[in-house]
């Protein structure tokens, strides 16, 4: 009977869960915009990677939503697949009033993994460290001043 199970593990192990850049993109909600490209997503993970590692980001609405009101800065990384939208739609309302970078990521999965939480999350504000300025300041700069590292509606990832 252990021999099953452990037949069905490996299975369930060669058969990944990786879901490509573009099935991710299919899933989102009418509000993300501007969407990181595929890129700058990545880019954005590894920052939020090393910022949870000295444990500088906030996580999750209410904390993100609280931090910003009281004038903290940081880059503001939302979840586009997150449902229903009204959860989170007033969060980028306040960025825009406070001049926060932020950016819309395909998945809230890979949001909360790249975070070190087994949760998926919805919003991360990742605060300025010197541990990682250099991948903070990449990251604030393709936000801020999009060339083609910001999405549009129709466009694809090339």
């Amino acid at each position: 009977m252990t021999k099953v199970k452990k037949e069905k593990a490996e299975e369930d192990e060669s058969s990944g869960t990786e879901r490509t850049y573009q099935d991710l993109i299919a899933h989102l909600n009418p509000v993300a915009q501007p969407l990181a490209s595929r890129k700058l997503s990545k880019k954005l993970y590894k920052c939020v990677k090393k910022a949870a590692k000295v444990k500088n980001i906030r996580r999750g609405v209410k904390e993100v939503q609280k931090f910003i009101n009281k004038g903290e800065k940081g880059i503001v990384v939302l979840a586009g697949d997150t449902l229903p939208i009204d959860v989170y739609c007033h969060l980028p309302i306040m960025c825009e009033d406070r001049n926060l970078p932020y950016a819309y990521i395909p998945s809230k999965v890979d949001l909360g993994s790249s975070a070190g939480s087994k949760r998926p999350t919805c919003v991360i504000l990742i605060k300025p460290h010197e541990d990682y300025q250099d991948a903070y300041n990449e990251c604030v700069q393709e936000i801020s001043h999009p060339t083609h590292h910001l999405l549009a509606p129709d466009e694809t990832d090339r």
